[in-house]
């Protein structure tokens, strides 16, 4: 009598899909929304340090990432990473308050991005309220049904995506260094710029934003289970990642800001398509629309891809709860925890607006998910040495420290409200973590058999 083999995570992403998964995550409609907000909020032409400060703290948490990443490469990412930093004691815990906030930041992650589609097609459309929301809800489904498939299948999709994506963000530099005066931002970068307590407070509330923009750099993390040789290219992968998206926004800031009045940069709801429409005229502004609006949704497809893989991680470890453990039988994917999430964040999508979505999600991440990790790597490091990490953290723990109390400062330049807000959702956590312990929904995880989904494949 034949034994069922039971469906398991596939090795088959490999460091172009994994660096295409990560850069269409980072390049949502965030940077083409963001870019007047911030200049708005630090108001002079030295807005581009809140760019720079942004790919500073990503290049720091991604140290963290990496030295965590290539060591337990298993889908889940942080759920991991949590567990095992705080050990028997304190991992139960960690791992489940990190999978019970992701049920919500997640879903506000894939909203915000069906958000900023349905608000830059008001370029097209001049959309009521309700129709915004009616597309936003639309785009989260459109995004559900393609993912709904197996994973070679979506690698390819990414790339088709993440090609796209460079292209748009290439003909949007392109067009500033032809227009000849590229290089006159960066002369005058510190024009009116004081090293002062305001500056400070700005550069803190602007960098919110950016921040924002640069999350995704880690999406590899999530699909560890997935990437082959993952001890190598999960690092490489988001260094690679950040560093050409760091280029691309400081580039595109600086082309923008080479044509455009700042007064125009600061008021546009549109600003890059207003940008390329002023540089190549009505028919070009409108195409180079059509284009961001693929980018949002190329990064709301990786964005809720690698989502999807942490509860079911969590359950199948006997963390969260069981009913996010099966994977399909045919596709072998997470299929539930795919749209538990986008169910989830359809209605996100209907109810809330992007500034408070952007706000929200890193109120309710730092905390556990940054922080929390940080420290966690400091724990696991203590107990198991340097040798337990293939990829060593340069100048260990000084990156660690550094990218802790940046996202301090981030965290109180949220703002009281949404502090409050993630420490509401940690406290529920808390309280739902002791009832299903209590009622044994969740408890040690089962013996491993040679089929494990999560096998490291090193």
């Amino acid at each position: 009598m034949s034994t069922q083999i039971q469906p398991h995570l596939d090795r088959k992403l490999s460091l172009l899909h994994a660096t295409a998964i990560n850069m269409i995550d980072m390049v949502g409609i965030g940077p083409f929304v963001v870019l007047s907000v911030v200049a708005q909020i630090i108001a002079g032409p030295y807005f581009l340090h809140a760019w720079i400060a942004g790919a500073v703290l990503s290049y720091l948490d991604a140290m963290v990432w990496s030295q965590l990443g290539a060591a337990l490469p298993r889908a889940g990412g942080s759920f991991h990473f949590l567990k095992e930093g705080y050990g028997e004691k304190w991992g139960s815990l960690m791992s489940f308050l990190f999978v019970w906030q992701t049920m919500i930041q997640a879903p506000l992650v894939i909203a915000s991005a069906a958000i900023g589609f349905s608000q830059y097609a008001n370029y097209f459309f001049h959309l009521s309220f309700l129709q915004e929301k009616a597309v936003s809800g639309t785009v989260v489904i459109l995004v559900i049904a393609l993912l709904y498939r197996k994973i070679e299948s979506i690698g390819k999709i990414s790339v088709f995506l993440w090609v796209g994506v460079l292209g748009t963000m290439l003909w949007i530099i392109i067009g500033g260094v032809a227009h000849g005066n590229f290089l006159e931002p960066i002369k005058h970068i510190n024009d009116g710029f004081k090293m002062e307590h305001g500056f400070v407070a700005a550069l803190g509330f602007a960098s919110v934003k950016t921040v924002y923009s640069y999350l995704g750099y880690y999406n590899v993390c999530h699909l560890g289970g997935e990437i082959k040789n993952p001890s190598k290219n999960i690092p490489r992968s988001m260094f690679i990642s950040i560093t050409g998206i760091a280029l691309l926004y400081l580039a595109m800031n600086i082309s923008v800001a080479s044509v455009l009045p700042f007064q125009t940069i600061v008021t546009s709801k549109f600003v890059v398509s207003d940008y390329i429409k002023v540089l190549f005229g009505q028919t070009a502004g409108a195409i180079v629309t059509v284009l961001i609006l693929m980018v949002a949704f190329a990064s709301l497809f990786s964005a809720t891809l690698g989502y999807s893989r942490i509860p079911y991680a969590a359950a199948q470890d006997r963390s969260f709860f069981p009913f996010f453990k099966e994977l399909h039988p045919k596709l072998h994917f997470p299929h539930r925890s795919l749209l538990v999430l986008g169910g989830i964040a359809f209605v996100f999508s209907l109810l809330f607006r992007l500034k408070e979505v952007i706000d929200g999600i890193l109120a309710m991440r730092i905390l556990i998910q940054f922080i929390g990790q940080a420290f966690g790597l400091l724990l696991l490091f203590k107990r198991k040495g340097k040798a337990y990490f293939p990829w060593k953290m340069p100048l260990y723990p000084l990156p660690l420290f550094l990218a802790i109390a940046i996202w301090i400062g981030i965290f109180f330049s949220t703002g009281k409200k949404m502090m409050l807000s993630g420490l509401l959702v940690i406290g529920l956590g808390l309280i739902t973590y002791f009832i299903a312990k209590k009622m044994k929904w969740i408890g040690q995880p089962e013996m491993e058999d040679s089929t494990d989904a999560n096998h490291e494949g090193k």
